[in-house]
């Protein structure tokens, strides 16, 4: 859980010092997520030898740990704003792709963690009380690596990270009072992601997300 420490108390900071923006935002959300085949290539710990196969990953979004997000957003006028976003997503590669690879276990489950700075823009009340929006960010990429090769002899179980990652994300968002509002949105995460493995092997794969999101946010 110490890899997650840092984008934790970004975020409580910012949730902490609204003061220090013109219009502060705090927004939490869940939904649909799931993710494309990608290729993973590397190296196997302990033997050297190297892998390269195609992986159906899957999703799971509400079965534990869920898929979740947060963001905060300093809005420096009635139309942009910039946010601090971390989104806990997960990918399992579905079982026949995984045994293919010579894996026992593969999966990113606690999850794909992308912590990003995104650039926001908002069109207020654009359609009656609605008011659509849009995103695109930058980051980091901490995973929970979960890596068991087929015999059982090695076993990676750690955050690391692995990379850059950029997100985007499109939505309407519906005031319940001047505090309060919810929102829809869709949003779509890419990470770059190298990982060490135990015994000197490595994992490299690029991972990409869709997300259906709903959400609830509260103003200061």
């Amino acid at each position: 859980m110490r890899a997650l420490i840092l984008p934790t108390a970004l975020i409580v900071t910012g949730l902490a010092a609204p003061a220090l923006a013109q219009d502060f935002e705090a927004s939490v959300y869940t939904g649909w997520q799931t993710a494309p085949h990608s290729r993973i290539s590397g190296d196997m710990p302990g033997t050297g030898d190297s892998f390269d196969e195609l992986i159906g990953w899957e999703g799971k979004s509400f079965e534990m740990p869920p898929y979740w997000g947060i963001r905060g957003t300093w809005w420096q006028s009635a139309t942009f704003g910039w946010a601090l976003e971390f989104t806990h997503a997960k990918v399992y590669a579905n079982e026949d792709d995984r045994d293919d690879a010579g894996f026992e276990t593969l999966e990113f489950t606690d999850g794909i963690n992308i912590l990003t700075v995104n650039a926001m823009q908002r069109w207020p009340e654009h359609w009656g009380k609605l008011t659509p929006f849009v995103g695109a960010g930058l980051g980091i990429a901490v995973p929970h690596v979960e890596v068991a090769t087929t015999d059982g002899s090695d076993d990676t179980f750690e955050y690391q990270y692995t990379g850059p990652a950029a997100r985007l994300l499109a939505g309407v968002s519906y005031p319940i009072n001047d505090t309060w509002s919810v929102y829809g949105e869709y949003q779509f995460t890419y990470s770059w992601n190298e990982a060490d493995l135990d015994e000197g092997g490595t994992l490299e794969t690029d991972i990409k997300t869709n997300a259906l999101n709903v959400g609830v946010s509260m103003k200061f």
